[in-house]
């Protein structure tokens, strides 16, 4: 018996269609993740930084944030994990990820994310906010502070 490729291909197209709840449709859900900067997009959102975080390099921060990756991730739409999801961090007011369950002392703060402030934050959390959850010790290096921020920019922002 010979079965067509394009009866294997309906098959599995009906079959695929079952899997997800009945009457769902591609209106209610998450939009497509946006398509990766190219450098001139990633140098124009570095450029907007201010000074110096306007010179960091967004692929040696890459590297750099390997160590944040384990509790962060940043693409739009990510899962939280043992920290928030960082996709439009900068702008956003601190602890007002919806979604993340932020301790009692980062609740209490109102600053806004911008570079300085994030520059504060991953030099050493505890200074910030003696109470936060966040075990992570900090960045002590500048230079590596700034090419994170850098790639955080260009990581957690929709292109220019």
């Amino acid at each position: 018996m010979i079965i067509r490729a394009s009866t294997l291909a309906l098959a599995a197209t009906l079959a695929l269609s079952a899997c997800g709840p009945s009457g769902s449709s591609s209106s209610g859900s998450a939009p497509p993740p946006p398509a990766p900067l190219t450098p001139a997009q990633a140098k124009a959102l570095v450029a907007t930084l201010p000074a110096p975080f306007n010179t960091g390099d967004p692929e040696a921060g890459k590297a750099v944030f390997t160590q944040c990756a384990a509790c962060h991730t940043t693409a739009q739409g990510g899962p939280n994990l043992t920290g928030p999801n960082l996709w439009g961090v900068f702008g956003r007011p601190v602890a007002h990820e919806a979604s993340y369950a932020y301790s009692d002392g980062l609740k209490t703060q109102s600053f806004i994310w911008d570079a300085p402030e994030i520059d504060k934050w991953i030099t050493d959390p505890r200074a910030v906010v003696p109470t936060t959850k966040m075990s992570f010790a900090g960045l002590k290096d500048p230079k590596d502070r700034i090419n994170v921020i850098a790639y955080l920019k260009t990581a957690t922002s929709p292109a220019p």
